[in-house]
Protein backbone atom coordinates (compact mmCIF):
# COMPACT_ATOMS: atom_id res chain seq x y z
CA UNK A 1 0.00 0.00 0.00
CA UNK A 2 0.94 3.53 -0.62
CA UNK A 3 1.66 5.71 2.38
CA UNK A 4 -0.31 8.87 1.88
CA UNK A 5 2.97 11.27 2.46
CA UNK A 6 3.98 9.60 -0.78
CA UNK A 7 1.30 10.44 -2.86
CA UNK A 8 1.12 13.13 -5.59
CA UNK A 9 -0.49 16.22 -4.69
CA UNK A 10 -2.96 17.97 -6.98
CA UNK A 11 -1.54 21.17 -7.26
CA UNK A 12 -2.46 24.64 -8.38
CA UNK A 13 -0.51 24.49 -11.37
CA UNK A 14 -1.79 21.39 -12.44
CA UNK A 15 -5.43 23.12 -12.42
CA UNK A 16 -4.72 24.77 -15.91
CA UNK A 17 -3.36 22.15 -17.62
CA UNK A 18 -4.29 18.35 -16.30
CA UNK A 19 -7.75 16.26 -17.57
CA UNK A 20 -9.36 14.88 -14.73
CA UNK A 21 -11.02 11.69 -15.20
CA UNK A 22 -13.87 10.35 -12.36
CA UNK A 23 -15.90 6.93 -13.18
CA UNK A 24 -20.01 7.98 -13.58
CA UNK A 25 -22.37 6.37 -11.36
CA UNK A 26 -25.65 7.90 -11.29
CA UNK A 27 -26.20 9.39 -14.69
CA UNK A 28 -28.50 12.01 -14.89
CA UNK A 29 -26.82 13.58 -11.34
CA UNK A 30 -22.81 13.33 -12.69
CA UNK A 31 -24.04 14.50 -15.98
CA UNK A 32 -24.91 17.94 -14.03
CA UNK A 33 -21.94 17.58 -11.56
CA UNK A 34 -19.51 17.26 -13.71
CA UNK A 35 -20.34 20.97 -15.52
CA UNK A 36 -20.51 22.10 -11.92
CA UNK A 37 -16.79 21.67 -12.02
CA UNK A 38 -16.61 22.48 -15.67
CA UNK A 39 -17.62 26.11 -14.35
CA UNK A 40 -15.01 26.54 -11.50
CA UNK A 41 -12.29 25.86 -13.96
CA UNK A 42 -11.67 21.82 -13.65
CA UNK A 43 -11.27 20.47 -17.53
CA UNK A 44 -13.58 17.47 -16.10
CA UNK A 45 -14.37 14.37 -17.91
CA UNK A 46 -16.88 11.71 -16.93
CA UNK A 47 -16.34 8.36 -17.56
CA UNK A 48 -19.40 6.32 -19.23
CA UNK A 49 -17.38 3.28 -20.85
CA UNK A 50 -18.90 0.10 -19.64
CA UNK A 51 -17.69 -2.71 -21.75
CA UNK A 52 -16.21 -6.10 -20.42
CA UNK A 53 -12.28 -5.23 -20.52
CA UNK A 54 -12.94 -3.03 -17.45
CA UNK A 55 -13.82 -6.13 -15.01
CA UNK A 56 -10.48 -7.86 -16.78
CA UNK A 57 -8.63 -4.46 -15.91
CA UNK A 58 -9.35 -3.87 -12.90
CA UNK A 59 -8.83 -8.19 -12.23
CA UNK A 60 -5.27 -7.47 -12.97
CA UNK A 61 -4.53 -5.01 -10.02
CA UNK A 62 -7.56 -5.57 -7.11
CA UNK A 63 -8.14 -8.89 -6.01
CA UNK A 64 -10.90 -10.69 -6.56
CA UNK A 65 -12.48 -10.66 -2.98
CA UNK A 66 -12.09 -7.10 -3.01
CA UNK A 67 -15.47 -5.19 -3.05
CA UNK A 68 -16.45 -4.96 -6.86
CA UNK A 69 -17.09 -1.72 -7.20
CA UNK A 70 -13.57 -0.77 -6.26
CA UNK A 71 -12.56 -3.10 -8.48
CA UNK A 72 -15.05 -1.68 -11.57
CA UNK A 73 -14.13 2.31 -10.74
CA UNK A 74 -10.24 1.38 -10.50
CA UNK A 75 -10.59 -0.72 -13.62
CA UNK A 76 -12.68 1.96 -15.41
CA UNK A 77 -9.82 4.18 -14.70
CA UNK A 78 -6.87 2.10 -15.88
CA UNK A 79 -8.65 1.12 -19.04
CA UNK A 80 -8.88 4.97 -19.86
CA UNK A 81 -5.40 5.69 -18.59
CA UNK A 82 -3.86 2.82 -21.16
CA UNK A 83 -6.23 3.65 -24.29
CA UNK A 84 -4.07 6.17 -25.78
CA UNK A 85 -6.67 8.84 -25.17
CA UNK A 86 -4.75 11.26 -23.07
CA UNK A 87 -1.54 12.43 -21.48
CA UNK A 88 -0.84 10.43 -18.45
CA UNK A 89 1.47 12.86 -17.32
CA UNK A 90 -1.16 15.73 -17.40
CA UNK A 91 -4.28 13.31 -16.48
CA UNK A 92 -5.23 13.15 -12.97
CA UNK A 93 -8.26 10.57 -11.67
CA UNK A 94 -10.54 11.62 -8.66
CA UNK A 95 -12.80 9.17 -6.34
CA UNK A 96 -14.84 10.02 -3.60
CA UNK A 97 -14.18 8.99 0.30
CA UNK A 98 -16.73 8.39 2.64
CA UNK A 99 -15.03 8.63 5.77
CA UNK A 100 -16.91 5.64 7.19
CA UNK A 101 -16.68 2.09 8.19
CA UNK A 102 -16.78 0.68 5.01
CA UNK A 103 -13.89 -0.56 2.39
CA UNK A 104 -14.73 2.53 0.19
CA UNK A 105 -13.09 4.93 2.16
CA UNK A 106 -10.04 2.72 1.15
CA UNK A 107 -10.75 2.74 -2.45
CA UNK A 108 -8.41 5.96 -3.38
CA UNK A 109 -5.01 4.04 -2.08
CA UNK A 110 -6.12 0.81 -3.91
CA UNK A 111 -6.03 2.79 -7.23
CA UNK A 112 -3.10 4.61 -6.18
CA UNK A 113 -1.68 1.07 -5.74
CA UNK A 114 -2.57 0.02 -9.13
CA UNK A 115 -1.39 2.90 -11.06
CA UNK A 116 2.15 2.24 -9.63
CA UNK A 117 1.72 -1.13 -9.97
CA UNK A 118 0.98 -0.66 -13.82
CA UNK A 119 3.41 2.39 -13.94
CA UNK A 120 1.50 5.08 -13.95
CA UNK A 121 2.14 6.49 -10.34
CA UNK A 122 2.73 9.88 -11.47
CA UNK A 123 -1.09 10.14 -11.99
CA UNK A 124 -2.26 12.37 -9.34
CA UNK A 125 -5.38 10.97 -7.51
CA UNK A 126 -8.09 13.74 -6.19
CA UNK A 127 -10.18 12.86 -3.11
CA UNK A 128 -13.78 14.30 -3.01
CA UNK A 129 -14.56 14.42 0.57
CA UNK A 130 -16.46 16.83 3.03
CA UNK A 131 -14.65 15.15 6.19
CA UNK A 132 -10.72 16.67 5.67
CA UNK A 133 -9.11 12.84 4.61
CA UNK A 134 -7.02 14.74 2.20
CA UNK A 135 -6.62 17.73 0.47
CA UNK A 136 -5.14 19.41 -2.55
CA UNK A 137 -3.87 22.83 -3.08
CA UNK A 138 -5.28 22.79 -6.42
CA UNK A 139 -9.04 21.15 -6.15
CA UNK A 140 -10.91 22.84 -3.20
CA UNK A 141 -14.41 22.10 -1.97
CA UNK A 142 -15.52 24.98 -0.84
CA UNK A 143 -18.98 26.74 -0.09
CA UNK A 144 -20.30 27.82 -3.78
CA UNK A 145 -19.21 24.35 -4.97
CA UNK A 146 -21.24 22.72 -2.03
CA UNK A 147 -24.27 24.90 -2.54
CA UNK A 148 -24.05 23.85 -6.27
CA UNK A 149 -23.19 20.34 -5.88
CA UNK A 150 -26.33 20.20 -3.16
CA UNK A 151 -28.53 21.68 -5.87
CA UNK A 152 -27.25 18.76 -8.35
CA UNK A 153 -28.55 16.04 -6.42
CA UNK A 154 -31.88 17.59 -5.74
CA UNK A 155 -32.00 18.24 -9.87
CA UNK A 156 -31.10 14.66 -10.56
CA UNK A 157 -33.58 13.15 -8.14
CA UNK A 158 -36.29 15.18 -9.66
CA UNK A 159 -35.05 14.14 -13.15
CA UNK A 160 -34.87 10.54 -12.83
CA UNK A 161 -37.65 10.52 -10.40
CA UNK A 162 -39.96 12.18 -13.09
CA UNK A 163 -37.82 10.47 -16.24
CA UNK A 164 -38.60 7.20 -14.72
CA UNK A 165 -42.58 7.59 -13.68
CA UNK A 166 -43.02 8.76 -17.51
CA UNK A 167 -41.13 6.87 -19.47
CA UNK A 168 -42.63 3.85 -19.41
CA UNK A 169 -45.88 5.29 -20.45
CA UNK A 170 -44.88 7.60 -22.62
CA UNK A 171 -46.56 7.69 -26.48
CA UNK A 172 -43.78 8.31 -27.98
CA UNK A 173 -40.63 6.26 -26.87
CA UNK A 174 -37.73 8.42 -26.00
CA UNK A 175 -39.45 12.10 -25.42
CA UNK A 176 -39.12 11.61 -21.70
CA UNK A 177 -35.05 10.97 -21.82
CA UNK A 178 -34.99 14.12 -24.45
CA UNK A 179 -36.63 16.47 -21.77
CA UNK A 180 -34.49 15.08 -18.65
CA UNK A 181 -31.19 16.09 -21.07
CA UNK A 182 -32.66 18.85 -22.03
CA UNK A 183 -32.94 19.99 -18.23
CA UNK A 184 -29.64 19.14 -17.62
CA UNK A 185 -28.07 21.45 -20.10
CA UNK A 186 -30.50 24.04 -18.78
CA UNK A 187 -29.75 23.48 -15.11
CA UNK A 188 -25.84 23.39 -16.09
CA UNK A 189 -26.07 26.67 -18.09
CA UNK A 190 -27.85 28.69 -15.34
CA UNK A 191 -25.16 27.31 -12.88
CA UNK A 192 -22.36 28.52 -14.90
CA UNK A 193 -24.49 32.29 -14.37
CA UNK A 194 -24.47 31.29 -10.87
CA UNK A 195 -28.28 31.15 -11.13
CA UNK A 196 -30.41 28.18 -9.97
CA UNK A 197 -29.75 26.86 -6.79
CA UNK A 198 -31.44 30.11 -4.06
CA UNK A 199 -34.61 28.62 -2.73
CA UNK A 200 -36.74 30.59 -4.73
CA UNK A 201 -35.12 29.74 -8.03
CA UNK A 202 -35.43 26.36 -6.93
CA UNK A 203 -39.13 26.34 -6.65
CA UNK A 204 -39.87 27.87 -10.11
CA UNK A 205 -37.53 25.57 -11.63
CA UNK A 206 -38.71 22.51 -9.74
CA UNK A 207 -42.54 23.22 -11.02
CA UNK A 208 -41.72 23.83 -14.38
CA UNK A 209 -39.49 20.43 -14.71
CA UNK A 210 -42.22 18.60 -13.17
CA UNK A 211 -45.19 20.56 -15.43
CA UNK A 212 -42.94 19.52 -18.54
CA UNK A 213 -43.12 15.50 -17.65
CA UNK A 214 -46.92 15.92 -17.07
CA UNK A 215 -47.09 17.37 -20.27
CA UNK A 216 -45.27 14.37 -22.04
CA UNK A 217 -48.29 12.53 -23.49
CA UNK A 218 -48.89 9.34 -21.94
CA UNK A 219 -50.71 5.94 -22.11
CA UNK A 220 -50.98 4.74 -18.76
CA UNK A 221 -51.64 0.76 -18.46
CA UNK A 222 -51.14 -1.71 -15.72
CA UNK A 223 -47.68 -2.31 -14.99
CA UNK A 224 -45.57 -4.36 -12.75
CA UNK A 225 -43.63 -1.29 -10.36
CA UNK A 226 -40.27 -2.59 -9.54
CA UNK A 227 -38.08 -0.36 -6.52
CA UNK A 228 -33.98 -1.05 -6.92
CA UNK A 229 -32.17 -0.18 -3.29
CA UNK A 230 -28.78 -1.44 -2.54
CA UNK A 231 -25.09 -0.52 -2.47
CA UNK A 232 -24.73 2.88 -3.77
CA UNK A 233 -22.74 2.35 -6.67
CA UNK A 234 -24.15 -1.03 -7.62
CA UNK A 235 -27.60 0.73 -6.92
CA UNK A 236 -27.20 3.14 -9.57
CA UNK A 237 -24.31 2.21 -12.31
CA UNK A 238 -25.29 0.93 -15.15
CA UNK A 239 -21.62 -0.77 -15.61
CA UNK A 240 -22.25 -2.40 -11.60
CA UNK A 241 -25.67 -3.76 -12.30
CA UNK A 242 -25.63 -5.36 -16.14
CA UNK A 243 -27.54 -2.31 -17.06
CA UNK A 244 -30.28 -3.32 -14.69
CA UNK A 245 -32.70 -0.53 -15.14
CA UNK A 246 -32.48 -1.05 -19.12
CA UNK A 247 -33.41 -4.45 -18.44
CA UNK A 248 -36.82 -4.07 -16.46
CA UNK A 249 -37.65 -1.68 -18.76
CA UNK A 250 -37.34 -4.17 -21.77
CA UNK A 251 -39.42 -6.79 -18.98
CA UNK A 252 -42.43 -3.80 -19.49
CA UNK A 253 -41.80 -2.75 -15.70
CA UNK A 254 -42.05 0.99 -14.21
CA UNK A 255 -38.75 1.32 -12.33
CA UNK A 256 -38.52 3.27 -8.82
CA UNK A 257 -34.83 4.21 -7.98
CA UNK A 258 -34.25 6.25 -4.70
CA UNK A 259 -32.65 9.56 -4.74
CA UNK A 260 -29.25 10.55 -3.69
CA UNK A 261 -30.39 13.27 -1.51
CA UNK A 262 -31.53 10.38 1.13
CA UNK A 263 -28.01 8.97 1.50
CA UNK A 264 -26.90 12.83 2.32
CA UNK A 265 -29.24 13.09 4.86
CA UNK A 266 -28.18 9.66 6.33
CA UNK A 267 -24.50 10.70 6.38
CA UNK A 268 -25.67 14.30 8.05
CA UNK A 269 -27.92 12.17 10.60
CA UNK A 270 -25.24 10.10 11.27
CA UNK A 271 -22.65 12.14 12.14
CA UNK A 272 -25.21 14.27 14.74
CA UNK A 273 -26.59 10.78 16.06
CA UNK A 274 -22.64 10.11 16.79
CA UNK A 275 -21.83 13.36 18.35
CA UNK A 276 -25.58 12.88 20.57
CA UNK A 277 -24.45 9.03 22.24
CA UNK A 278 -20.70 10.20 22.40
CA UNK A 279 -20.03 13.60 22.57
CA UNK A 280 -17.94 15.99 20.05
CA UNK A 281 -17.57 19.47 18.94
CA UNK A 282 -20.64 21.46 19.61
CA UNK A 283 -19.43 23.78 16.89
CA UNK A 284 -19.47 20.72 14.29
CA UNK A 285 -22.54 19.58 15.80
CA UNK A 286 -23.90 23.03 15.03
CA UNK A 287 -22.58 23.10 11.22
CA UNK A 288 -23.76 19.91 10.49
CA UNK A 289 -27.32 20.48 11.89
CA UNK A 290 -27.05 24.08 9.56
CA UNK A 291 -25.98 21.96 6.80
CA UNK A 292 -29.33 19.76 7.72
CA UNK A 293 -31.64 22.97 7.88
CA UNK A 294 -30.42 23.78 4.51
CA UNK A 295 -30.59 20.26 2.90
CA UNK A 296 -34.63 20.05 4.28
CA UNK A 297 -35.60 23.34 2.34
CA UNK A 298 -34.12 21.14 -1.14
CA UNK A 299 -36.09 18.46 -0.16
CA UNK A 300 -38.83 19.91 1.11
CA UNK A 301 -38.92 22.22 -2.59
CA UNK A 302 -38.64 18.47 -4.32
CA UNK A 303 -41.77 16.71 -2.48
CA UNK A 304 -43.87 19.53 -3.02
CA UNK A 305 -43.32 20.23 -6.82
CA UNK A 306 -43.97 16.33 -7.40
CA UNK A 307 -47.02 16.32 -4.86
CA UNK A 308 -48.68 19.18 -6.94
CA UNK A 309 -49.21 16.51 -9.90
CA UNK A 310 -51.42 13.52 -8.83
CA UNK A 311 -50.01 11.81 -11.82
CA UNK A 312 -46.56 11.33 -9.90
CA UNK A 313 -45.38 10.08 -6.70
CA UNK A 314 -43.19 11.87 -4.52
CA UNK A 315 -40.80 10.72 -2.30
CA UNK A 316 -40.64 10.66 1.33
CA UNK A 317 -38.91 12.69 3.12
CA UNK A 318 -35.96 11.70 5.31
CA UNK A 319 -38.01 11.72 8.51
CA UNK A 320 -40.45 10.23 7.55
CA UNK A 321 -37.48 7.43 5.93
CA UNK A 322 -35.80 6.92 9.28
CA UNK A 323 -39.22 6.20 10.83
CA UNK A 324 -40.14 3.55 8.33
CA UNK A 325 -37.34 1.55 9.38
CA UNK A 326 -37.45 2.02 13.41
CA UNK A 327 -39.54 -0.83 13.17
CA UNK A 328 -37.27 -2.84 11.49
CA UNK A 329 -33.82 -2.14 12.24
CA UNK A 330 -31.87 0.43 14.96
CA UNK A 331 -30.78 4.07 13.87
CA UNK A 332 -27.28 2.52 15.11
CA UNK A 333 -26.82 0.00 11.86
CA UNK A 334 -24.85 3.02 9.77
CA UNK A 335 -21.99 0.60 8.12
CA UNK A 336 -22.40 0.57 4.04
CA UNK A 337 -26.67 2.04 3.71
CA UNK A 338 -27.27 1.01 7.26
CA UNK A 339 -31.06 1.70 8.24
CA UNK A 340 -31.22 4.04 4.86
CA UNK A 341 -31.38 0.88 2.72
CA UNK A 342 -34.00 -0.83 4.95
CA UNK A 343 -35.57 2.21 5.09
CA UNK A 344 -35.68 2.45 1.38
CA UNK A 345 -37.49 -0.79 0.98
CA UNK A 346 -40.14 -0.07 3.37
CA UNK A 347 -40.65 3.52 1.60
CA UNK A 348 -40.84 1.29 -1.69
CA UNK A 349 -43.76 -0.92 -0.86
CA UNK A 350 -45.58 2.03 0.62
CA UNK A 351 -45.31 3.65 -2.43
CA UNK A 352 -46.76 0.57 -3.94
CA UNK A 353 -43.58 -1.10 -5.07
CA UNK A 354 -43.90 -3.78 -3.47
CA UNK A 355 -41.50 -5.47 -5.81
CA UNK A 356 -37.74 -5.10 -4.96
CA UNK A 357 -34.68 -5.71 -6.31
CA UNK A 358 -31.46 -5.48 -3.48
CA UNK A 359 -28.93 -4.66 -5.66
CA UNK A 360 -25.30 -6.05 -3.50
CA UNK A 361 -21.54 -6.44 -3.87
CA UNK A 362 -21.11 -10.21 -3.28
CA UNK A 363 -19.20 -10.24 0.03
CA UNK A 364 -20.87 -6.76 1.07
CA UNK A 365 -20.80 -7.62 4.28
CA UNK A 366 -23.13 -4.45 5.84
CA UNK A 367 -25.22 -4.48 3.05
CA UNK A 368 -26.02 -8.72 3.09
CA UNK A 369 -27.10 -7.63 6.95
CA UNK A 370 -29.08 -4.76 6.13
CA UNK A 371 -30.66 -5.90 2.66
CA UNK A 372 -30.92 -9.48 2.84
CA UNK A 373 -30.97 -9.98 6.57
CA UNK A 374 -34.12 -7.50 7.02
CA UNK A 375 -36.29 -9.54 4.22
CA UNK A 376 -37.77 -11.86 6.82
CA UNK A 377 -39.14 -8.82 9.40
CA UNK A 378 -39.89 -6.61 6.15
CA UNK A 379 -42.27 -9.47 5.27
CA UNK A 380 -43.15 -10.69 8.42
CA UNK A 381 -44.85 -6.56 8.28
CA UNK A 382 -45.61 -6.27 4.44
CA UNK A 383 -47.06 -9.93 3.09
CA UNK A 384 -47.16 -8.25 -0.20
CA UNK A 385 -43.52 -7.28 -0.77
CA UNK A 386 -42.00 -9.25 -3.25
CA UNK A 387 -37.99 -8.81 -2.59
CA UNK A 388 -34.85 -10.49 -4.04
CA UNK A 389 -30.93 -9.88 -3.40
CA UNK A 390 -28.91 -10.13 -6.03
CA UNK A 391 -25.44 -10.36 -6.17
CA UNK A 392 -22.82 -9.00 -8.65
CA UNK A 393 -19.12 -9.74 -8.27
CA UNK A 394 -17.10 -10.58 -11.30
CA UNK A 395 -18.00 -14.49 -11.18
CA UNK A 396 -21.55 -13.85 -11.56
CA UNK A 397 -23.11 -14.30 -14.91
CA UNK A 398 -25.61 -11.76 -16.06
CA UNK A 399 -27.98 -14.72 -17.14
CA UNK A 400 -28.13 -16.22 -13.65
CA UNK A 401 -28.54 -12.58 -12.40
CA UNK A 402 -32.00 -12.03 -15.03
CA UNK A 403 -33.08 -15.61 -14.74
CA UNK A 404 -33.43 -14.96 -10.56
CA UNK A 405 -35.07 -11.62 -11.68
CA UNK A 406 -37.28 -12.81 -14.09
CA UNK A 407 -38.33 -15.31 -11.44
CA UNK A 408 -39.40 -12.34 -9.51
CA UNK A 409 -40.69 -10.70 -12.09
CA UNK A 410 -43.31 -14.13 -12.90
CA UNK A 411 -44.73 -13.84 -9.55
CA UNK A 412 -45.25 -9.87 -9.62
CA UNK A 413 -46.96 -9.95 -12.62
CA UNK A 414 -48.87 -13.19 -11.12
CA UNK A 415 -50.05 -10.76 -8.00
CA UNK A 416 -50.56 -7.70 -10.61
CA UNK A 417 -53.23 -9.99 -12.05
CA UNK A 418 -54.04 -11.48 -8.56
CA UNK A 419 -54.79 -7.72 -7.62
CA UNK A 420 -57.16 -7.00 -10.30
CA UNK A 421 -58.81 -10.10 -9.15
CA UNK A 422 -59.06 -10.00 -5.53
CA UNK A 423 -56.75 -13.66 -5.52
CA UNK A 424 -54.01 -13.98 -2.20
CA UNK A 425 -50.81 -12.52 -3.30
CA UNK A 426 -47.67 -14.39 -3.56
CA UNK A 427 -44.66 -13.95 -2.35
CA UNK A 428 -41.08 -15.03 -4.27
CA UNK A 429 -38.32 -17.23 -3.09
CA UNK A 430 -35.31 -18.93 -4.74
CA UNK A 431 -37.34 -22.26 -4.79
CA UNK A 432 -40.33 -20.80 -6.78
CA UNK A 433 -41.20 -22.90 -9.46
CA UNK A 434 -39.74 -22.16 -12.67
CA UNK A 435 -43.00 -22.92 -14.82
CA UNK A 436 -43.30 -19.11 -13.88
CA UNK A 437 -40.52 -18.05 -16.22
CA UNK A 438 -41.87 -20.03 -18.79
CA UNK A 439 -45.54 -18.70 -18.20
CA UNK A 440 -44.95 -15.26 -17.68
Amino acid sequence: MIDNKDRIEFTREMKSNYKILFPNMADIHFRILQKVFLNYGYDIELLTTADSGIIEEGLKYVHNDTCYPALLTIGQLLTALKSGKYDVNRTAVMMSQTGGGCRASNYIHLLRKALKNSGMGQVPVISVNVAGLEKNSGFKINLPVIRRAIAALAYGDLLMLLNNQTKPYEVRKGESFANTLKWVDFISDRFANGRAFSQRELKGYFSRIVKSYADIEVNVTPKVKVGIVGEIYVKYSALANNGLEDFLASEGCEVMVPGLLGFAFYCLMNNIEDINLYGGSPAKKAALEALLKYLTKFETCLIDAVRAEPRFTAPASAAELRELADPVIGRGCKMGEGWLLTAEIMELISHGYENVICAQPFGCLPNHIVGKGMIRKIRSLHPEANIVPIDYDPGATRVNQENRIKLMLAVARENLKSGEDGIKIAVFSPDYDKKAVKNS
